[in-house]
């Protein structure tokens, strides 16, 4: 049996950085709201900060059990918005989550197996 998991512990805001194998920086900014939408950013950098490349993907997100998913419905690259190919299976994802807590999100994808852990982001930090 699955584990179930509380899907208001994954709304918010949330964060991972990470090396690719040509040495840049990779970067994902990910906002999950409890209306189900979401808004993910991904930023390729060089070692010395220059963008290589940046594009934000809008849609819809859910959890069933331990199986978090994503539906993309919208993107935007170089500044332009476009509606998202709702018949590019690519636009589809399934994640199974090994760990999900106020802090962290550690999910696998269904079909690559390739393992992600996201980082809560604080917004206030202090009494202000």
């Amino acid at each position: 049996m699955s584990e179930q998991y509380n899907r208001a512990l994954l709304a918010g805001r949330w964060y991972r950085m990470e090396m690719n194998n040509t040495g840049h920086q990779l970067v994902e900014y990910a906002e999950l709201c409890l209306d189900g939408s979401f808004e993910f950013s991904f930023v390729e950098q060089t070692s010395q900060g220059e963008i290589i490349s940046q594009n934000v993907e809008l849609g819809d997100w859910g959890l069933v059990g331990d199986i978090h998913f994503t539906i993309t419905q919208e993107e935007v690259v170089d500044n332009e918005h476009y509606c998202a190919d709702l018949h590019n299976e690519n636009n589809y994802q399934a994640y199974k989550i090994l760990a999900l807590d106020s802090q962290v999100f550690k999910y696998q994808h269904i079909v690559s197996n390739e393992v992600f852990i996201l980082r809560r982001v604080v917004d206030k930090i202090g009494h202000c």
